[in-house]
């Protein structure tokens, strides 16, 4: 099975740590980043990752962080 998340954040170094983490837990990037912004909220990003777990059926009440 492959599991999707859409990490999204301030374009800033948190931003950047919580990518970090995810690909060190075994999350891969899924396509390039996405920004979106305006004069009022700033500069926003989102990043795509998805991991493979094998012979784990899907759950949708289990936090995806936890496979």
């Amino acid at each position: 099975m492959i599991i999707y998340r859409f990490l999204t954040g301030d374009d800033n170094a948190k931003f950047c740590h919580k990518v970090t983490q995810a690909l060190s837990e075994g999350w891969e990037l899924q396509g390039g980043p996405q920004y979106t912004g305006s004069p009022t909220t700033g500069l926003r990003c989102g990043q795509a990752v998805i991991k493979k777990v094998e012979d784990q059926p899907y759950d949708k009440n289990k936090k995806l962080t936890d496979y």
